[in-house]
């Protein structure tokens, strides 16, 4: 049986959904649609939504959908925060507008559009704070973002989620001896 399938989501004040071939969750925040496979029903009572499903063999889709479906309400009620940090000597980040601007070592800045609904807010220049309200995109473009220049195992600079724990490598030593 799927526990997570079987758990009611409650509908906070403000958010409506919409049921039909694909579930619509609007909020203060946003608008999110979430897929509904084929044989996983969908019903709301009073000020929480249940996720059924049709024979155990859409387990796995029972709790994925009900997974993103609690996403999606948590997301247009509240939002999502996903927290960078830059390390290394001269990394910075700018934002203006949808565009960030990053200087991470390379010989040019990188300029990195940021997708409709994440906002970039950059505090002491090195500290990055993603928020949306959809889950999915915001972790999507925190990875982007860390991409740019993830970790270097040796000197531990780069782009790194807050909190990551980084394993720092030892280099070579004794080069010139036999």
């Amino acid at each position: 049986m799927s526990r997570v399938g079987k758990k009611p989501i409650p509908l906070p004040q403000g958010v409506k959904i919409r049921i039909g071939d694909r579930l619509e969750i609007e909020g203060p925040k946003g608008k999110v649609t979430v897929p509904i496979p084929p044989g996983v029903r969908i019903e709301q009572k009073n000020s929480h939504v249940e996720i059924a499903r049709d024979n155990d063999k859409l387990a796995a889709l029972h709790g994925l959908t009900r997974a993103l479906a609690a996403n999606a309400v948590q997301g247009v009620s509240s939002g999502f925060t996903r927290e960078l940090d830059i390390i290394g000597t001269g990394y910075r980040a700018d934002v203006k507008g949808k565009i960030a601007t990053f200087t991470l070592g390379y010989s040019h800045p990188i300029e990195f559009l940021l997708p409709e609904g994440v906002d970039l807010k950059v505090d002491r220049q090195t500290h990055l704070i993603l928020s949306g309200y959809d889950r999915q995109v915001g972790g999507q473009t925190a990875a982007h973002i860390r991409a740019l220049r993830p970790p270097d195992p040796y000197k531990n600079k780069g782009v790194r989620y807050t909190g990551e724990a980084l394993r720092k490598k030892a280099g070579k030593t004794g080069a010139g001896g036999k």
